[in-house]
């Protein structure tokens, strides 16, 4: 398989679900190029996409009969978190955690020398016109790139102005970021400390969510040792965002505002598929 057999493929699995594709609608996954994140002190933390973030929403987006295309900004094979391998991310379930894992190596979209993933430049030859949503799991990295990104800014634009469904979860809706006019002037004042506001944000005054400072603090164990330089609800509410957080960490919250659904946590992957799937039905 190449890259250039990513839509053909998508398009096989989608017949295979037994879904008619009839009305399939073209999604566009966009994943993260890095498999670290550069911590507080020099500190590197290994890391990727969650697996059941990205693999529960897509395995439920195929067997609706939808093709996905697979992107990344420089079209390279995005890494999984291994932490996230695990059965605690499928509500206890070995089976289910198989599944996904069988459906990933299918896909080999982590395979550097078989995945179709495909660089956002390629996106927009093709034209974001193309795409009915996009969907962006998390996992740590897209705090490497994705929040900076200028091609990923241009086509979250794209569909921002077209009111095309833009659903995130977890540490994804950072992503939403590229689209300041200064990304990486903004992430680079938030790494040393500076808290200044954004201006002119596509997405001021949005609800939304994403992993919450509170859950962050619980969780820093993983980092083994290290210090994110910033968590993203600070970053999206001095942006402009609205934050709606959950009551009980690590319960699912999705927070649903115009075009943008938005998801807090690995617990949320499955209603922001939910509410992504719901909106393509019409």
């Amino acid at each position: 398989m190449t890259r250039r057999t990513a839509l053909p493929l998508a398009l096989a699995l989608a017949l295979l679900s037994g879904s008619g594709v009839a009305h399939a609608d073209n999604v566009l996954v966009v994943l993260s190029d890095a498999d670290h994140l550069d911590l507080k002190d020099g500190k590197v933390f290994s890391t990727g996409f969650y697996l059941n973030e990205l693999m529960q929403p897509v395995k439920r987006l195929i067997d609706a009969g939808h093709i996905l295309t697979f992107a990344t900004p420089q079209g390279r094979a995005p890494s999984v978190d291994a932490s996230s391998v695990d059965m605690q991310y499928f509500g206890g379930d070995a089976a289910a955690l198989q599944v996904h894992q069988q459906l990933l190596a299918e896909l080999a979209l982590t395979d550097a020398a078989h995945s179709p993933v495909v660089s956002l430049a390629r996106v927009e030859q093709i034209g974001v016109d193309h795409y009915d949503a996009v969907y962006i799991p998390g996992g740590h990295a897209p705090m490497q790139d994705l929040l900076s990104s200028p091609v990923l800014g241009r086509v979250l634009h794209r569909f921002h102005q077209a009111g095309k469904p833009t659903a995130l979860v977890c540490h994804g809706p950072i992503a939403l970021l590229s689209t300041l006019a200064d990304a990486a002037g903004f992430s680079a004042r938030l790494e040393t400390g500076q808290r200044s506001a954004a201006d002119g944000w596509i997405y001021r005054g949005y609800r939304m969510t994403v992993i919450s400072n509170v859950e962050e603090e619980q969780a820093k164990g993983l980092l083994d040792g290290g210090e994110m330089k910033f968590y993203p609800q600070t970053a999206l509410q001095l942006a402009g965002g609205d934050y709606h957080g959950n009551s009980t960490a690590w319960q699912p919250n999705v927070v649903v505002d115009r075009e943008l659904i938005t998801g807090q946590n690995p617990a949320s992957a499955n209603a922001v598929a939910d509410e992504l799937l719901q909106r393509l039905q019409h």
